[in-house]
Formats: structure tokens, C-alpha cells, sequence
């Protein structure tokens, strides 16, 4: 991305709506304003893509909702307070997960008081760790409640290795 003014206003856009997203703290978390990221844009010029050297942090949705990259998760991860936006699982989850298979409630230790149906959650170890980023099914109550459904449609899985 160049350092253009135009490139500086959509990073401080793209930061207002991870703010508004995921709260404060969550702009500045995914879009650093010492790190040179690059915005992929659609033909018609509107950001579609952002992308660090260590991977694709989100992508723009045209319903203006970020959805998130492994690495967008990873910012996240260290940047919002523990269970926020998180669905917890734990090591007989583990493995699936980072395969990129959806959660399903019976599996789930904890999940966020704010979670919605459709936001974009970070699926993580009882530990802490990220396993994956995906989209919530059920609001943050009723994964805890339910036994059956599912409760994390994952988008992907961090590899073991990584």
C-alpha cells in the first residue's frame, strides 16, 4: 500500500469498523499504524483485501463486516480480553479444528458473553492458542447451552506446525 492520503483514510475507515466490530483496541490491533499493509481493492476501488508480510489479516465483505485471516485472528488473539469474540475449546477439539471441521456446542468450554450469531469469532485452546477463525452459528449463551448444533462454521484451521 502506498502512503498516500488516500491510503492512510482507509486504514483509519478500515480501523473504525474493526473497532466497531470487535471494540476498542481492535482497529489499531489488526491495522498497526507503523506496519505497511497491503489493500487489495476491488475494480471498483473499494477495499476488498488487507494483507500483512505474515499474512491476510481480513477481508471486506460488502455487507461492511470484516471477515478474518489466520493472521487477522492472531492480531486479535493477543489485542481483545479474554473470552471476548473467542469460542474455547479443548484437546479432543483441537486436532479438528485446525483441520479447518466446524465446532459443535457439545465441545465447547466457553464462549463470549457478546458472541451473535454471524460475527466473527476466534476459536481457541483452553490454553489460549489460536486454532482458528470462522463464524458463529449461535449466540455466545446458547454455545454454552446447547448440546447438539453447531456453534462455529471455520473458515480455517491453523496447522499444527505453524
Amino acid at each position: 500500500m502506498s502512503e498516500s492520503a488516500d491510503g492512510n483514510a482507509d486504514l483509519q475507515s478500515l480501523r473504525t469498523i474493526a473497532a466497531y466490530q470487535f471494540g476498542g483496541g481492535a482497529g489499531e490491533a489488526l491495522f498497526p499504524p507503523t506496519e505497511s499493509l497491503s489493500i487489495k481493492r476491488t475494480t471498483s476501488g473499494r477495499p476488498q483485501q488487507v494483507h500483512a508480510e505474515t499474512g491476510r489479516i481480513v477481508s471486506f465483505g460488502i455487507d461492511g463486516r470484516f471477515t478474518l485471516g489466520i493472521e487477522g485472528g492472531r492480531r486479535l488473539t493477543t489485542a481483545l480480553a479474554h473470552p471476548a469474540y473467542r469460542v474455547v475449546v479443548d484437546d479432543e477439539s483441537e486436532p479438528f479444528v485446525r483441520e479447518g471441521k466446524n465446532v459443535f456446542s457439545k465441545f465447547v468450554l466457553e464462549a463470549g458473553e457478546e458472541i451473535r450469531p454471524g460475527d466473527e469469532v476466534l476459536v481457541v485452546h483452553e490454553r489460549g492458542e489460536l486454532l482458528a477463525v470462522g463464524r458463529a452459528e449461535l449466540d455466545g449463551a446458547a454455545i454454552g447451552d446447547f448440546e447438539t448444533g453447531m456453534a462455529v462454521s471455520v473458515r480455517e484451521g491453523v496447522p499444527i506446525d505453524t
